[in-house]
């Protein structure tokens, strides 16, 4: 049990460590080539595990379209927001943003499957992490303190991935699909689609920084994705879904610390800001629970 729940602080730490791999990336090659990178290196290591225990087959190739659907909304659209956004923006700002993506999974659930009520807790839980996120945006500050661009996209990025988690809900859990199958299918086919759209002019600069590269490749890629889905399934079967999710309030802490150690401007503002985005989930979470 100690370890499932060192799993899940380790897990908290590296998805917080992502936004900082994302700003050095997006310094050097584009958002859609570190989206790339990404995924590729993240996709390695879950096929390799995949494979290994037999969790994938290719007659899962049957929900081919669910898997397009997914490798769209929980990959390229999610993480194309989310590093576009940190492109723009602070990597703290970025890291506390995506404090909000609960918030919209609940959005989405509540407009797709209608299944939840709109109670007071989730009404105060809302309005509690919008009151957050447009702190961090500063509107009372000259738009270039903080990009509104970056902003929307982190926004976008949290949004599509909320979406994904109610489509995976209504069309996959039905399938019993083994997770770590679901996930190597979704990368492998996000790599497909990437390749096919993506401008790869310029990639091979990122390979002037080798601290970069390495960051790109084994922190963001290997690690911050691959090692992340991994970690995340163990702690699920180990200590349950709801548990599991308090990797998602760790993770915008960390973004936080990290961004005011590598030198941001990280003030009481921001930390006000994150704590009322991640109040607004708990709040959220305990009502739903009681």
């Amino acid at each position: 049990m100690l370890r499932a729940y060192a799993a899940l602080v380790l897990l908290g730490i590296i998805w917080g460590s992502n936004f900082i791999y994302m700003k050095w990336a997006t310094a050097l090659i584009s958002p859609a080539q570190t989206v790339f990178m990404r995924i590729f290196f993240a996709f390695i290591p879950l096929l390799i595990v995949a494979l290994y225990t037999g969790s994938i087959s290719l007659k899962q190739l049957r929900y081919l379209k669910h898997f397009v659907v997914m490798s769209v909304l929980a990959a390229i659209l999610y993480y194309y927001g989310i590093v576009a956004g940190t492109a723009l923006l602070p990597s703290s700002i970025a890291g506390l943003l995506s404090g909000i993506i609960p918030i919209f999974t609940l959005l989405a659930a509540l407009i797709f499957l209608r299944e939840d009520r709109l109670s007071l807790g989730v009404i105060m839980g809302i309005v509690l992490s919008f009151s957050g996120i447009i702190l961090s945006a500063r509107p009372w500050e000259s738009s270039e303190f903080i990009s509104l661009m970056g902003i929307f996209w982190v926004m976008v990025g949290s949004l599509s991935f909320g979406i994904s988690f109610v489509y995976a809900r209504y069309y996959l859990l039905p399938l019993e699909i083994p997770s770590i199958a679901l996930a190597t299918w979704q990368l492998g086919i996000a790599v497909l689609i990437l390749i096919l759209f993506i401008d790869f002019k310029g990639i091979t600069t990122i390979y002037s920084d080798t601290h970069v590269l390495l960051g790109t490749i084994i922190g963001l890629g290997v690690m911050g994705t691959g090692g992340a889905f991994l970690l995340y399934y163990y702690i699920i079967q180990k200590l349950g879904a709801v548990k599991a999710s308090v990797a998602t309030y760790i993770a915008p802490v960390i973004a936080v610390i990290i961004g005011a150690v590598m030198g941001e401007n990280v003030t009481a503002i921001e930390w006000f800001a994150l704590t009322l985005i991640i109040g607004g989930v708990i709040v959220i979470q305990t009502t739903k629970l009681g």
